[in-house]
């Protein structure tokens, strides 16, 4: 951790909704007029597309290889660009390019990664989005370098739904090659993703209110209004609870350091739990940085 220079982590697996986290944090950052040095999770995989196919038509196991594993991977160079960046403000990230668009102003092709470059200078601030800000394994410690660490889990079976969805409409995938998709992550799902969880400062979970039970047949991804968004804090004793009550109509508290919102409040609750953070955060740099 780095009070002169701060890490913001995302941490939440494929369909999660980290995007909707990444999206009130920039309305914070232009708010604060904060500077800060993006980093996206996806840019931390092993392989680019195509080698990540070979790679799997490789492996004896096919179980044995995820995005959301360390055999596929950065977690090293992740751990590392957090340790600089923490203790000099600098380090390297590169892009993955998902598509099309992505790749064009790039002279690339879709699925490959840009070359490593310095980050900007001048940051006020390194924000991660993806898979594993907030990873542990035997070789690497990314969570010990995060300075505000915020979990965005679905239930498991909101989060396959929607990851079908996604894939299938948007992407081009069959329902199968999704189900297999699933199958083959679940052992690093459970000891590379959910762990993470543990170790957050802040976790949002939704939960639907409809019947979400066989994921596989749903038709439609249940909407915010058909859902809550659990709240918990690691440090509850630092939060003001009875201004949250107040402020979020329909919430509630569920356990002392739990609080429960509509679904369709989600992105108001996340700007007013996280804009006292960011601020704390940029009082600690700017008071270290007097220093």
């Amino acid at each position: 951790m780095s009070a002169k220079h701060p890490i913001i982590a995302i941490t939440g697996s494929s369909g999660a909704g980290t995007t909707t986290v990444k999206m009130a944090f920039e309305h914070m950052f232009i708010r604060e007029n904060v500077t800060p040095a993006v980093v996206e999770g996806d840019s931390f995989h092993r392989y680019d597309r195509e080698e990540m196919k070979k790679a799997l038509e490789e492996s004896g196991d096919r179980r044995s290889l995820s995005h959301f594993g360390e055999a596929a991977n950065l977690f090293d160079k992740l751990e590392e660009l957090f340790h600089h960046y923490g203790e000099t403000g600098t380090g390297q990230r590169r892009y993955y390019l998902h598509n099309e668009e992505e790749a064009r102003p790039y002279n690339q092709e879709p699925g490959t990664f840009t070359p490593w470059e310095l980050l900007p200078e001048g940051t006020d601030v390194l924000f991660y989005e993806g898979l594993h800000g907030g990873v542990v394994t035997e070789t690497a410690n990314v969570a010990q370098h995060v300075d505000l660490l915020v979990g965005v889990v679905p239930i498991v079976n909101l989060e396959w739904i929607q990851k079908i969805h996604r894939d299938t409409k948007e992407r081009g995938y069959s329902a199968e090659a999704v189900t297999q998709t699933i199958l083959r992550r679940m052992r690093d799902y459970v000891t590379d993703i959910t762990p993470q969880f543990s170790r957050t400062h802040i976790n949002f979970t939704r939960v639907p209110t409809v019947d979400t039970s066989n994921p596989f047949i749903a038709r439609d991804i249940p909407t915010p209004d058909e859902s809550f968004v659990v709240i918990r804090f690691r440090d509850h004793k630092a939060q003001d609870f009875p201004y949250l009550l107040q402020m979020i109509h329909g919430s509630f508290m569920s356990r002392p350091n739990t609080i429960v919102i509509p679904g369709g409040k989600m992105a108001f609750a996340m700007e007013l739990i996280l804009q006292p953070k960011v601020h704390e955060l940029l009082e600690r740099r700017r008071q270290a940085a007097e220093l």
